[in-house]
């Protein structure tokens, strides 16, 4: 591997740096943490005030905070700090390269490039396919007529069902399930009893989207659950059958979709969000931790506050009443008091 000094780091990312170019970065760091030879960073103000005590070697931090550096710091000068400290991260800590072969404990029936590494007790079935330079992690399942594209990372006991798609360079933790039966079923009065609807969609998943451990998505009753490009989902989430979620959405731990939801693009989700089935949402929506989402929502902005939804500045205004409910509601005992004493002097 290449030498990974602060001249290297200037010139792959083009950003400015100020001090020696061949210092040499080894890790990246918190400012607490940080040693000789680390790289840490600044993304909020408040934290300047750490840097004189900071023991690492480069800081990243905004051009207008360069003067608030103390001068054992080399400084690499980004307009986004935390967006550079997420690349430099990847460039000073990259992923163990592959080692292709199977392990003699795995089943494999499926059609496997030679470049992957199909991990201890995996199974890939028939009809699957994966793709160049992809990991299955050990004890994972690869349904019968699956495809998973290059470059993947399937970790440890992830489950993919029959006819699903993943798209190239996915990240799947461990305890996912991905295509599992969407919740169909119809009421018989007559013989008081649920009657289950085949699910006979599948899972759709797009480039480059990361799926957090013990996650849920499942397959189409009908249509595809489609999962498009750049979607990041936390762990925990549950994605119900015939969903759409649109490209580089993002969401939290613990967030619920219903059925037939239709999430737009570059929307953010807090933790705990719920949504109801058959919603629409529009593009570039942000939506405030343990919020519920009961009906559509069509223009951008960002929503919250509990349940029902409402947009967030309108919920702020409501919220500053409600602070001073007890002091209103005494006010009016007293006025109404003082009326009713007025009735009787009459």
């Amino acid at each position: 591997m290449a030498e990974r000094t602060l001249g290297a780091l200037a010139e792959r990312f083009g950003v400015e740096v100020r001090g020696d170019p061949a210092l040499v970065l080894r890790r990246v760091a918190s400012l607490e943490s940080a040693q000789p030879g680390d790289l840490t960073f600044v993304a909020q103000p408040k934290y300047l005030a750490r840097l004189p005590q900071c023991r690492a070697s480069a800081v990243i931090l905004a051009p207008k905070f360069a003067d608030r550096a103390p001068p054992h710091l080399a400084l690499v000068l980004a307009p986004d700090p935390y967006l550079l400290y997420a690349k430099a991260a990847q460039w000073l800590h990259p992923e163990p390269e592959v080692c292709p072969g199977v392990h003699p404990s795995a089943v494999v029936l499926g059609e496997v490039d030679p470049s992957c590494a199909i991990g201890p007790n995996a199974v890939v079935e028939a009809g699957a396919r994966v793709g160049a330079g992809t990991v299955i992690g050990a004890g994972s399942v690869i349904g019968a007529g699956s495809s998973v594209g290059p470059e993947c990372r399937i970790a440890a006991n992830v489950t993919i069902y029959p006819g699903c798609v993943i798209g190239a360079r996915v990240r799947i933790h461990s305890g996912a399930v991905i295509g599992a039966d969407g919740f169909g079923f119809a009421w018989d009065g007559g013989e008081e009893r649920w009657v289950k609807i085949p699910q006979l969609g599948r899972v759709v998943i797009g480039d480059d989207v990361e799926i957090g451990a013990n996650t849920s998505i499942d397959r189409g009753a009908l249509e595809d659950t489609v999962i498009e490009e750049g979607v990041i989902l936390d762990n925990q989430i549950q994605i119900g059958h015939n969903c759409h979620v649109g490209a580089h959405t993002a969401m939290a731990g613990c967030v619920g979709v219903g059925g037939s939801t239709r999430i737009g693009r570059r929307c953010r989700l807090g933790g705990q969000v719920g949504i109801a089935g058959h919603v629409e949402i529009c593009d570039d929506v942000t939506i405030m931790a343990g919020s519920g989402v009961m009906k559509p929502i069509t223009r951008p902005g960002v929503y919250g506050a509990g349940i029902p939804l409402q947009p967030y500045e309108e919920w702020r205004r409501n919220f500053a009443h409600l602070r001073h409910l007890d002091a209103m509601a005494e006010r009016i005992r007293r006025l109404e008091k003082r009326l009713a004493e007025l009735a009787d002097e009459d």
